[in-house]
């Protein structure tokens, strides 16, 4: 079955290609960061913790537009910046993020 949208999705190929590109910024989105992230991670990637980041505290909810481009920033992506994640549970924590 193809993808609705193939062009939110790239091979791991791709990303290996694309590591030292400084328009490209790989980032980790982890429920468990210490036993994932911690453990190894692509080479420069970013790490996302679900539970620390990508919350918003007091709601219990995703975070607010204000809040993601704040931890996003921190990261080290911009407006110009093709952004990359993965992480554990299959990635299932990435696509949350996304």
């Amino acid at each position: 079955m193809p993808y609705k949208h193939p062009e939110v999705l790239v091979e791991t190929s791709w990303v290996k290609e694309h590591l030292k590109d400084p328009t490209i910024r790989v980032a980790e989105v982890d429920y468990d960061p210490v036993a994932n992230y911690n453990l190894g991670h692509i080479p420069g990637a970013a790490l996302l913790d679900w539970k620390r980041d990508m919350n918003d505290p007091v709601t219990r909810d995703i975070l607010s537009k204000q809040q993601l481009e704040e931890v996003l920033g921190r990261c080290g992506v911009t407006g110009d910046t093709k952004l990359v994640l993965y992480g554990d549970f299959n990635n299932w924590f990435a696509a949350f993020a996304y």
